[in-house]
């Protein structure tokens, strides 16, 4: 296992394993190694068979795998009951596997700590071997392991496989999940501010797989009260597939590529996201003050970036495609900016 100089979760320096903030915020304060008891090449043959029996199919383009986890005894364990935390090791049959958990470990904490946005607890986590995985607490379960009540916007729109549509996550735009938090959250001035924030970062790195299923809303207190959940499955998919900009087929709302603005350049730019934004019903200053936001954090995003665990290379054409979604996003028809 190479030794490491960074905390492994929010990628300050200095650390050689999680730092204090870290086992806070990610692990409940328990003293966490950073590397699980486990090989993924010379795994005993029970741990191997439980980790198959445990894993399930995910993400990126149904190839991600994911495996739950528990503390017993402060040991990160696998479990098939009662898991508290995701594990998600290296996928197989995409570009660049070996990127994935950094990929969205990086996406994750740019969310979190450049974005200032709701997400999930999460870090980066290494088998035996020194192979990496992300990992991510469950925002389900809280501290006393009562789960709450969440569901899926492909649920709430009543999207499923029963109509015989295989894509039927991928049906729909940002706008039909702004009419649902419409339908069903109380505080929907403020789930659509954090829905419209969303749907910029995601086009920004490049997130071409944030489809119905990867929103969702939930009920800590159990009242039939929900709230928008922690963003979740943020990466940057265009490392690993060559996808769209975005993961839903309306993108903003159906009818979108016919705005002045994306008739005239042939992407979608500040004028497509600002009237997006009025279209939901947020307030003009509002979105003016979110879009400011996502276009002048380039130079914070690059230092994270930077010190994420990404090679080199990867670092460098994640920065590329998040640059290249920036100076669009920068350019506006109408002078609004």
């Amino acid at each position: 296992m190479k030794n490491i100089n960074k905390c492994p979760s929010t990628l300050k320096e200095g650390y050689h394993t999680y730092s204090p903030g870290a086992l806070r915020n990610v692990f409940k304060g328990k003293k966490t190694s950073h590397i699980l008891p486990y090989y993924i090449s010379q795994a005993k043959k029970e741990q191997r068979k439980l980790f198959t029996e445990n894993r399930v199919r995910i993400s990126i383009s149904g190839v991600q795998e994911k495996v739950s986890l528990k503390f017993e005894k402060n040991i990160l364990t696998l479990t098939i009951t009662d898991g508290e935390y995701i594990l998600k090791p290296i996928p197989k049959d995409l570009d660049n596997i070996e990127a994935v958990p950094a990929n969205e470990h990086v996406t994750m904490q740019l969310a979190a700590q450049i974005f200032n946005m709701d997400v999930a607890k999460n870090a980066l986590i290494f088998f035996g071997d020194g192979e990496q995985a992300y990992i991510t607490k469950r925002f389900d379960v809280m501290a006393d392991g009562r789960r709450c009540l969440k569901e899926d916007f492909a649920s709430l729109l009543n999207k499923t496989s029963e109509t015989g549509n295989k894509n039927y996550k991928y049906e729909g735009s940002y706008t039909d999940i702004a009419h649902a938090i419409d339908l069903y959250l109380p505080a929907a001035a403020i789930a659509k501010e954090k829905l419209f924030q969303l749907a910029v970062f995601n086009y920004l790195v490049s997130n071409g797989d944030a489809h119905l299923k990867n929103f969702s809303v939930i009920d800590y207190l159990q009242d039939g009260f929900y709230d928008l959940a922690p963003a979740y499955d943020l990466l940057c998919t265009r490392l690993h597939i060559n996808d769209g900009d975005f993961g839903l087929k309306d993108a903003l709302y159906e009818g979108d590529f016919n705005h002045t603005s994306f008739s005239t350049y042939g992407y979608h730019a500040y004028d497509d996201f600002y009237d997006f934004g009025i279209k939901i019903g947020l307030h003009p200053k509002r979105i003016q003050f979110f879009l400011l936001k996502f276009l002048s954090k380039k130079a914070d995003t690059e230092v994270l970036v930077k010190r994420s665990f990404l090679s080199a290379e990867m670092q460098n054409l994640y920065l590329e495609y998040f640059n290249h979604k920036l100076r669009r996003l920068g350019t506006s028809l109408s002078k609004k900016i």
